[in-house]
């Protein structure tokens, strides 16, 4: 279990919750990527690679039949490395 499942399961967040918590970090994403100019400030986690380590976590914890259709993990690998491209000292 990594630091990102270990802090989920400490929340015992509900799955709704999980549900609206993940969609805010998509758009967190969506927001960084677009309008936000890159700038860690508009993500949830506060840096990128934290953001994304959440995001799946969160994803994972859904039961199999329960998992969001809206997105998948390779949208949230897609982000990473978008995201990824964008940080200081990287091209």
């Amino acid at each position: 279990m990594n630091k990102y499942e270990e802090y989920l399961k400490t929340k015992n967040w509900d799955i709704k919750f999980r549900y609206m918590l993940l969609d805010r970090m998509r758009s967190d994403c969506d927001y960084f990527l677009g309008y936000g100019h890159f700038c860690v400030n508009h993500l949830w986690a506060g840096n990128v690679a934290d953001q994304i380590g959440y995001m799946k976590a969160l994803w994972e914890s859904f039961p199999a039949g329960m998992k969001p259709e809206w997105l998948t993990m390779e949208q949230i690998n897609s982000y990473e490395k978008q995201m990824q491209s964008q940080q200081p000292g990287t091209d």
